[in-house]
């Protein structure tokens, strides 16, 4: 899990994209509490915002392609919503492997799913 996270490459699965929603959510309101009224605050929380929008934005784009979209569908006002609970495409797409290791039937050659 969170392999390659300032990687806009690749797909995750949906778990991934929700701990680093908490994540993210955890970080952005810990620093604002934590560098609220001292001197150097707006430098240490614009700096720390900026990395972790990067990771947030990039996992959004690997969510997106898990889904078989463009990464800049998450740019859409509440579509991580749909990110969160839409299920990622089961094979391989243009944007790379299933996450979960799970492979359709035109990768393994059998057609039924109870073939041996």
């Amino acid at each position: 899990m969170f392999k390659d996270p300032f990687s806009f490459k690749g797909r995750i699965r949906r778990l991934e994209y929700l701990i680093t929603i908490i994540l993210y959510c955890i970080v952005y309101f810990s620093l604002w509490f934590l560098t609220r009224g001292t001197t150097y605050g707006v430098e240490v929380f614009w700096s720390m915002f900026l990395v972790s929008s990067w990771i947030f934005l990039a996992q959004g784009a690997k969510r997106c392609h898990d889904i078989g979209v463009n990464g800049f569908y998450q740019l859409i006002p509440f579509y991580f919503f749909w990110l969160i609970i839409e299920e990622g495409i089961p094979k391989k797409n243009k944007y790379g492997l299933n996450p979960k290791g799970l492979k359709g039937p035109e990768e393994t050659g059998k057609i039924r799913q109870n073939e041996g």
